[in-house]
């Protein structure tokens, strides 16, 4: 009787979870998958040209290389109780896959996989894992680099803004990235940080982009936030600008030079896929430029002598690809004259993701 009640159990079991597992019929090679449904929680909106739309077009691009799924969305998800109520009413709603796109769901997220441990959780910018939730980002800082070495080369006043959001780890990382790649090629050149105190909210992206342009007087300008408002200030005032998150070159004609943009497609085809078939397991996935999760946009353009513009950033691309040469690489100064890194030694994965509490030589940073 005992065993027929675990054997009874477990084939429950396998009909609950049974979307992970992969069927094959007869001899086609082509493998098919039990039908998904998944869910994907936003801090942003589908169509806001900028981080959100990025997870949401490329998850969809995802879904055409495997198929069989439904998708549902929720928009604009506060962190909190907010967040919580949407991975109810997903699972509610039969989603066994879910994927969170903010930082700011890192705690909610830790509760909502201890809840519904029968569900797969994806989480973009978090740092842990569980048996049930894998975290993910890119290095978006290699394509800093390479964009810095844009602005770098089109500045004519050596006076280059930077609208972020937050002083934190990856935000900080964006900015000196950019920097070493501007003074790469412009030695004298300063990178002028202005905080804006938020990812979307217009009001601070706004005083954030107009205290650069008319305080700092810079002619280049870029962004770490998912606000589209410093783009629209500077492109009202003459003011190049470098793109972040979506490509936006079509939304700002006259002074759009490049971007730095993610490609989650990328990632979902591969990963989505291996949880579908029951061959992922939680874990910490960090991918960069060598992986095509995150890309610079085509040169537009705007950009003074194009086509040496290109050849240089080529060439420092082909180190990381080549050489597996990382950016933050000694020797390296701080603004206030520390020497940080020695001359031959790298930054460690720990220290580039969660110890960056410093600037390089060339940033100049307003207070929050």
């Amino acid at each position: 009787m005992k065993k027929f009640i675990v054997l009874a159990v477990s084939f429950f079991l396998l009909i609950s979870v049974g979307f992970f597992f992969i069927n094959s019929y007869g001899n086609d090679s082509k493998t098919v998958y039990e039908p998904a449904k998944i869910g994907i929680i936003l801090n942003g909106t589908i169509d806001d040209h900028s981080y959100s739309q990025s997870h949401y077009d490329g998850l969809k691009l995802a879904m055409e290389t495997f198929g069989n799924a439904s998708l549902t969305c929720k928009e604009y998800v506060e962190s909190g109780t907010p967040f919580l109520k949407a991975v109810d009413e997903l699972v509610s709603s039969g989603c066994r896959i879910i994927i969170a796109n903010s930082f700011n769901y890192t705690t909610d997220i830790y509760l909502a996989a201890d809840k519904y441990l029968y569900v797969y959780f994806f989480h973009a910018s978090g740092l842990g894992k569980r048996a049930n939730l894998t975290t993910f980002f890119g290095r978006m800082y290699q394509v800093r680099y390479l964009t810095g070495i844009v602005a770098g080369l089109q500045t004519k006043t050596g006076r280059i803004g930077y609208v972020a959001s937050f002083p934190i780890d990856e935000v900080n990382r964006g900015i000196n990235a950019f920097t070493l790649g501007v003074r790469l090629v412009n030695p004298e050149a300063q990178v002028f940080v202005e905080w804006s105190g938020s990812w979307l909210e217009e009001a601070g992206n706004r005083i954030a982009a107009q205290n650069l342009i008319f305080e700092k007087h810079v002619d280049i300008l870029t962004v770490h936030t998912d606000s589209l408002v410093p783009l629209e200030e500077a492109e009202k005032n003459g003011v190049w600008t470098i793109g972040y998150n979506f490509d936006n070159a079509s939304l700002y004609p006259s002074t759009y030079l490049t971007g730095a943009v993610w490609n989650w497609q990328e990632f979902y085809k591969v990963k989505i896929v291996e949880c579908m078939g029951g061959k992922l397991r939680g874990g910490h996935f960090w991918n960069g430029i060598e992986k095509n999760i995150v890309t610079m946009t085509p040169l537009t353009d705007n950009v003074s002598n194009k086509d040496n513009v290109q050849y240089i950033v080529t060439q420092e691309m082909k180190k990381m690809y080549v050489n597996n040469r990382d950016i933050f690489f000694g020797p390296i100064y701080d603004n206030k004259g520390n020497l940080r890194v020695p001359d031959g030694c790298c930054l460690t994965d720990d220290a580039i993701l969660s110890d960056f509490k410093w600037y390089v030589q060339g940033v100049v940073t307003g207070g929050l």
